[in-house]
Order: C-alpha cells, then sequence, then structure tokens
C-alpha cells in the first residue's frame, strides 16, 4: 500500500506543498534520509509530488526512492543528504497496543488516549503521524487536530477544537 493522502490538518500547506506532508515525512523515515525544510523548499511542485506518490514500501522501492532523494537533493540544493541522527522508532508497526509516547503525551493534553481497538483501526501512517507529532522537536500544535481527524476524540472536545480552528483561521483571515 502506497499511502499518499495529505491530512485535512495539513490543510494550510497541501495546496502547495510548501511544507513535508506527513506522507513523505513516513518515507523519509522509511529510507533513513533527514530532510531539511530548506532542502525541501528547492525542488520544483513537481520533484514534491513525484516524492508524495512514488512506491516506498518494499526493500526494493525503498532502496530506489532513497537513491532518487539523494541525488535530488544533490541537483537541487547542492548538498549531500544526510542519514537520520536518530533512528526511526518503528512503534507504528506495532498496531496491538497505543505507543507509549501517545498515551502519555495526550494524557498530558488532558484527552483520552486511543484505546487498543482504536489503535488497531489506524493505518501505519496515521500511527506514524500521531507518534511523530509528540516528538518535542516537532511542530505539536497538529496533535490534537489529527487525533480530531482520527476520530479519537470526544464528540465534544472535536466540536469544541472545531470551533476554535474555525475562529483561528478567520482572524489569520481577517488579517492578511
Amino acid at each position: 500500500m502506497n499511502d499518499t493522502r495529505m491530512f485535512a490538518f495539513e490543510d494550510d500547506f497541501v495546496a502547495t506543498l510548501r511544507c513535508v506532508p506527513m506522507a513523505v515525512r513516513f518515507k523519509l523515515d522509511a529510507c533513513g534520509i533527514k530532510l531539511t525544510l530548506r532542502q525541501w523548499s528547492r525542488f520544483t511542485r513537481d520533484d514534491r509530488q513525484d516524492l508524495l506518490l512514488a512506491l516506498c514500501e518494499t526493500v526494493g522501492e525503498i532502496e530506489v526512492y532513497r537513491t532518487a532523494l539523494v541525488d535530488l537533493v544533490a541537483l537541487r540544493s547542492g548538498e549531500r543528504a544526510k542519514p537520520l541522527t536518530i533512528p526511526p522508532c518503528g512503534q507504528w508497526e506495532d498496531a496491538r497496543r497505543p505507543a507509549r509516547v501517545v498515551v502519555d503525551y495526550a494524557k498530558s493534553l488532558g484527552v483520552q488516549p486511543p484505546d487498543r481497538a482504536q489503535w488497531r483501526a489506524l493505518s501505519r501512517l496515521q500511527r506514524f503521524v500521531l507518534i511523530k507529532l509528540t516528538r518535542d522537536n516537532h511542530d505539536n500544535v497538529n496533535f490534537l487536530p489529527a487525533m480530531a481527524e482520527f476520530g479519537l476524540l470526544a464528540p465534544v472536545i472535536r466540536e469544541s477544537l472545531t470551533s476554535q480552528l474555525q475562529n483561528e483561521f478567520d482572524g489569520r483571515t481577517l488579517m492578511a
């Protein structure tokens, strides 16, 4: 399965692909390459679209993806692609129980973490997203919107979050 979905919580940059979408981040972890936003910004729109749509599941596909990415980084930025400094944790592969980091982070925000059945029902990409959005060095503001989008928040919280996000969007629109 080649999951190329872009999520609603990524809406502010989906149309332009100005930021690295989670589906591409998933592939970057699979091939073990660290891509900076500056390098990503040097890619053409077609380059970005190709990276999103390219297969990256089997060992062979991952190697092809890695090679193409390394070549593209060199071509567009004049730099060498660097390996990830911290190897991917792979916790998203385990569908049996929610990853501890997701449970702990959800509780720290005062929301109910996904239960085993909910976690099992998520795709590998959705589990990856939730784990990635708990990282200290990541933009965690999308954790609750992702939880809501994946149907993991109680309806009252989902409605409140949707209302809050709409107010923030309206405020940005008025200021633009």
